[in-house]
């Protein structure tokens, strides 16, 4: 039964990860929000999970592990119910950080449960049960978002989160124990507050500098300047403090670790950058209803299932860079696939590049978590598992934004350029768009206008898959970075934890 209520709420937040990804032109229309600005329904999630996840072991010090265990699935349910009751852009984005907040410790609390309640020799078989249920939601999410947008409304991809959290709030009460009190050491709550500041300003400049026209406004300036003193101040605090700071500098001596963090931000970036434009893109430019765009994208999800089923027997026996260069390799070639889409697509199109992505992201994950922990001091596993996860929570947060920023602006450009080639006034040799213009009317350049913006909006989806397999190609000679050590690795528990979160 804790089992069950555990894993409940492991599949709550991880459902949470995609399922809205399907649904955001529908939230568009419904909250009459721009293109650009419906992803902070993503983003603020992401950034607001990502600041408030190394405060978990805080917390649970504090106030014991099952009242925050409690507390967070609680506060996640309600906050789901919050976002479903939205009326503008503005109400869904508060209750999404809510959202957020509540959510960061349901993974990690959920792993240390699995942990405790089973004695060592079982912890593998455990791990295994964990990482299913993480997996879980994103190959349910696309399809279940899908389903729940075009039978009701985009509003239950939230409420279908009720009665799973209700479930899941009643079993943890009823059935989980609360562990013996653990020490922690002295929270360093400076480094936390400015390191946090610094990231909620740059995603606020990120996600507004498009609509603010950028530094013509006062805000961006504001932001900009903002994010710079907080994150000036952060360095410095950890450079000069005597005291446990929230950045360990020792984890700057570790070059696997080092390589690993970059690594792991540039993975962040592709994956949820890849899940956010390609839902919007099927939905708006091909009419894909929202289940069948559901259905066509979550098989990158099993994609990476599978990997993770053959890379978990592979390490500790193949060279790891030569595994982390299968994945990253498969994972440009799909956004090569990617890349070379048209406007006449068909779903098998979709699905063969999604799961070749999805492939090569798992054969990055785990060996990824390995190598970066692998030469790592076991007291500062914990530390780095903290900056692991912040950097590919930015990672994340940061590509959504700025790929969602360039579709708009390459649109615009895109339009414009193509626009001047089939204006009544352009001169065309035949005379082509002067006789369209007398046989078709006012109705028909408008009809042709639509034609020359789904072409520009089309350019510039390519044009962001580009991008991302150029920066997937251009980390990879950082793999001659990495230093593989013989033994002495992470415990496989440990990786597992890392990895999860």
């Amino acid at each position: 039964m804790i089992t069950m209520s555990v894993m409940l709420a492991t599949v709550l937040q991880t459902l949470d990860s995609t399922i809205a990804n399907v649904a955001l032109p529908h939230m568009q229309g419904s909250l009459s929000a721009s293109q650009d600005s419906i992803t902070w329904v993503l983003t603020s999630y992401i950034v607001a999970a990502a600041i408030a996840t190394p405060l978990t072991g805080t917390l649970c010090a504090r106030f014991g592990r099952k009242r925050v265990f409690l507390w967070s699935v609680a506060g996640f349910t309600i906050a789901s119910a919050l976002c479903g009751m939205a009326q503008s852009l503005s109400e869904i984005v508060v209750a999404r950080l809510f959202q957020g907040i509540c959510g960061a410790a349901l993974v990690p609390l959920s792993q240390a449960t699995m942990l405790d309640i089973n004695p060592p020799h079982k912890h593998g078989s455990a791990m295994a049960v964990f990482g299913m249920g993480v997996m879980v939601g994103p190959i349910l999410g696309p399809s279940l978002g899908g389903w729940l947008t075009d039978s009701y409304n985009w509003r239950w991809v939230f409420y279908i989160n009720l009665p799973i959290g209700l479930i899941a709030l009643l079993g943890i009460a009823a059935y989980l124990r609360e562990p013996p009190p653990v020490k922690v050491e002295k929270f360093d709550s400076l480094g936390f507050v400015t390191l946090g500041l610094a990231i909620g300003l740059l995603q606020l400049l990120l996600d507004r500098g498009e609509q603010q026209d950028w530094l013509s406004s006062p805000e961006i300036w504001m932001e900009m300047l903002g994010a710079i003193i907080c994150f000036a101040y952060f360095v410095v605090h950890t450079w000069t403090t005597h005291a446990h700071s929230f950045f360990n500098r020792a984890l700057l001596r570790d070059r696997n670790f080092n390589t690993g963090v970059i690594y792991i931000f540039v993975v962040g970036i592709i994956l949820y950058a890849t899940r956010a434009l390609l839902p919007p893109m099927l939905q708006s430019l091909f009419g894909y209803p929202a289940i069948l765009t559901g259905l066509v994208t979550a098989p990158s999800g099993a994609g990476t299932m599978l990997a993770m089923l053959f890379v978990g027997r592979l390490v500790g026996r193949v060279d790891v860079r030569l595994l982390l260069g299968f994945g990253f390799a498969a994972t440009a070639f799909s956004l090569y696939q990617m890349a070379g889409y048209t406007t006449t697509l068909s779903p098998s199109d979709i699905v063969w590049p999604g799961v070749i992505q999805g492939f090569g992201l798992g054969f990055v994950f785990v060996p990824l978590t390995t190598i970066t922990f692998s030469t790592l001091a076991s007291h500062l596993r914990a530390d780095g598992a903290a900056i692991y996860s912040l950097s590919r929570n930015i990672g994340s947060s940061i590509g959504i934004s700025v790929v969602q920023t360039l579709l708009t602006q390459n649109t615009q450009i895109n339009h414009a350029s193509l626009a001047q080639h089939v204006s009544p006034y352009a001169s065309l040799g035949d005379g082509a768009a002067d006789m369209f213009t007398r046989a078709y009317g006012a109705s028909g350049l408008a009809a042709l206008n639509a034609e020359i913006t789904r072409q520009a909006a089309m350019i510039a989806y390519l044009d962001d898959f580009k991008l991302m397999m150029i920066m997937t190609i251009v980390v990879m000679p950082l793999l001659l970075l990495i230093r593989v050590k013989k033994r002495h690795a992470a415990e496989p528990e440990e990786i597992m934890h890392i990895a999860a979160d």
